[in-house]
């Protein structure tokens, strides 16, 4: 998902709304997206505008009438809205959600639901820029940038020790508050112990290439994938700690770690290439060019394990 001042979501391009809408027209679910409009009333939650469009959610900005407060409500968008899979994927999103409490993972208020059917996720509305629009201005010092990188390591760490894997980690899912707080976001793709009974462990990020192509979901994300993840092998915690290498990475340079013309090029370039590291600044510290070595092995078994360890020796090194 890219660009959104509080969402890390951006407004769809003409190829995407052209694909939904090709979708829609057969869907039941548009009945569900067209009556989030402003002013609507959803549970105790007043829809105020559309802030965000991404491949697996659609996110207005809503008010809580009770506790005075702004919120983000997330709901599936039209192209998967009838998909009984995504629709119990979204709900355990939720469930995820609700066993993670950590200071730089986005809290979950709740689901509720929608006056046409189908449920929203209610979430805290998180203010700031995502680390995709910040990365659009240039590499990011490194003080700055392990900052950013320990709390991220921080998140998923805490997420892995309730067994749940993101799975996929990118910019534009980590949001920047003002005061330099991180909150990861979008764990619709996430996986847990449960999930991995239903056999999503096994599926790929993406179920239906040219969908989600037109979708704008595969090109977001593929820079950012695990080769294993990339052969659609099953994953485990070391998925993320390669992507938090390639996002850590792409802070330092300010280029994406992997990246092509197309989707191939990007997924050879996993499979087969290291990194450039003479892209790195000359005064990056070994110990973070260890991390990241550590971080970036293709091989998961040799890779680094644990991102609390990441964490720690981001803070030796800074």
């Amino acid at each position: 998902m890219r660009g959104s001042s509080a969402t890390g979501i951006a407004p769809k391009n003409a190829t995407e709304a052209q694909a939904e809408e090709q979708v829609a027209a057969r869907s039941p679910a548009r009945c569900i997206l067209r009556a989030m409009n402003p002013g609507d009333s959803i549970g105790a939650y007043r829809v105020i505008e559309k802030i965000g469009h991404g491949g697996m959610g659609e996110v207005y900005r809503g008010r809580d009438t009770k506790l005075a407060r702004d919120v983000a409500i997330k709901i599936l968008p039209t192209l998967f809205a009838a998909d009984p899979e995504r629709v119990a994927r979204f709900e355990r999103e939720a469930q995820m959600l609700a066993a993670l409490n950590h200071p730089h993972i986005a809290q979950i208020f709740g689901l509720v639901d929608l006056p046409a059917g189908g449920q929203a996720l209610v979430m805290e509305l998180v203010q700031g820029e995502n680390l995709a629009e910040r990365l659009h201005r240039g590499a990011i010092p490194i003080d700055e940038a392990l900052v950013l990188a320990r709390q991220i390591a921080s998140a998923l760490d805490a997420a892995h020790e309730q067994g749940i894997i993101h799975r996929d980690l990118k910019p534009a899912n980590v949001q920047i508050r003002a005061d330099g707080t991180v909150k990861v976001l979008d764990f619709g793709l996430a996986v847990s112990p449960a999930t991995r009974t239903a056999n999503l462990a096994n599926s790929p990020t993406f179920t239906s290439p040219v969908a989600m192509t037109q979708a704008g979901v595969v090109l977001g994300t593929a820079a950012y994938m695990a080769p294993e993840q990339a052969r659609g092998k099953t994953v485990d915690r070391r998925a993320d700690v390669w992507a938090f290498g390639c996002v850590l990475f792409e802070m330092l340079s300010g280029t994406k770690t992997f990246d092509g013309e197309s989707i191939a090029d990007v997924m050879g370039a996993i499979v087969s290439r290291d990194p450039d590291w003479a892209r790195l600044p000359p005064e990056t510290p070994d110990g973070v060019r260890d991390v990241l070595v550590m971080c970036l092995q293709r091989d998961p078994a040799n890779r680094l394990k644990d991102l609390g360890d990441a964490a720690m020796l981001l803070a030796i090194s800074a």
